[in-house]
């Protein structure tokens, strides 16, 4: 596996090695030694796999209690995928990565916990499965408002994104709860 650094070096891209013939292909999509020798000790609890339709925006999501990291990797589709740091101390709080993960590329996207993190379905549908490093917590589940002016994120939107009625009513970053 290649550990590539992003404009914040604590979102990695990952790029597994792919073997492939006229058969099909084999991938390691996690192997924890590679991970911990690329810095990231991470523990996986819980596998989370959804499917949306083009045009859905999911997030961007985060949670003050039990945060998540998620290794994040696309089945079927493609998406812009996007984890944005709203951790204070963090020189780069408030800025974004923003990255294009399909079943053809291959490529995951390790976000850290402390980072809130969306995507939006570009193809005509996509499957996204990410681990995370805690359990899912709805009472602690907030939401950044995807639309907000001052992450300077350009969605690569076709037409008014379809959203679910906890995205669409997301905080900006000034009025969302942080991280230290």
């Amino acid at each position: 596996m290649k550990f590539k650094t992003t404009a914040n070096p604590d979102v990695l891209l990952v790029e597994p090695a792919v073997f492939g013939d006229d058969r099909g292909f084999f991938m390691e999509s996690w192997n924890e030694r590679s991970f911990a020798n690329a810095g990231i000790s991470a523990r996986f609890v819980q596998d989370n796999h959804s499917r949306s339709a083009k045009g859905v925006l999911r997030g961007l999501h985060y949670q003050t209690m039990h945060p998540q990291g998620k290794l994040v990797r696309v089945v079927s589709g493609t998406i812009f995928d996007v984890a944005v740091d709203i951790r204070r101390s963090s020189p780069h709080f408030g800025k974004s990565v923003a990255v294009e993960l399909s079943a053809e590329n291959k490529l995951m996207l390790w976000v850290p916990a402390g980072f809130a993190h969306g995507f939006y379905v570009t193809s005509p549908a996509a499957e996204v499965i990410y681990k995370t490093t805690d359990f899912y917590a709805p009472e602690h589940e907030r939401v950044l408002a995807w639309d907000d002016p001052s992450l300077d994120l350009r969605w690569p939107l076709s037409g008014a994104p379809i959203l679910a009625a906890r995205d669409a009513a997301g905080k900006r970053l000034g009025e969302i709860e942080t991280f230290d």
